[in-house]
């Protein structure tokens, strides 16, 4: 009989390598699709992806951040930036070029190099979460870091935001 304890282990994981699989089809939608509008619907998937990974981790106000803001907002402005603009829906002419064997070469070094180091670093140990990072992910701890430490670089990041929209709105206007 599968104890509790092991079956929640069990399904965190199933949910896990779930999310994961449908953030990595995303993100590989985001970079192939040849529509900007289903790119952007393809970011959507792997942004809730990633929201879905931090309930997972126990962090639930980071995971609704990033549905509001990342989601809700950054997503929203680009399909604004896309329509504003008046972008064309597909591209003109062809995409592809000679590098594909140059990117392919490059990619998989940079996956041996970052699997090289995450097994240097995590090999043999049992990776628990502690308390303390699940203090650390309390709502309390992070508004007052918010909004005591680092009040002006959300305050600028706003007003960059707000001034890309105006910038599309001043693009699309023919006057």
């Amino acid at each position: 009989m599968i104890t509790p304890v092991l079956g929640a282990a069990v399904a965190q994981n199933v949910a896990f390598y779930l999310l994961a699989a449908a953030m990595a089809v995303s993100a590989i939608g985001v970079v192939r699709s040849q529509n900007v509008v289903h790119a952007a619907l393809f970011l959507v998937v792997v942004l809730a992806g990633a929201a879905g990974l931090y309930i997972l981790v126990a962090a639930e106000f980071v995971a609704w951040v990033q549905v509001l803001i990342y989601i809700g907002a950054i997503v929203i402005l680009f399909l604004f930036g896309i329509m504003l603009t008046r972008a064309p829906m597909r591209p003109q002419g062809s995409m592809d070029n000679s590098q594909r064997l140059a990117a392919a070469v490059v990619s998989l070094f940079l996956f041996g190099v970052i699997t090289a180091l995450f097994v240097d670093a995590y090999h043999g140990k049992e990776i628990k979460l502690s308390n303390d990072l699940v203090l650390i992910g309390r709502s309390g701890t992070i508004a007052s870091s918010i909004f005591r430490d680092y009040l002006v670089p959300f305050e600028v990041v706003s007003m960059l935001l707000l001034a890309a929209l105006v910038g599309a709105v001043v693009i699309a206007r023919r006057d």
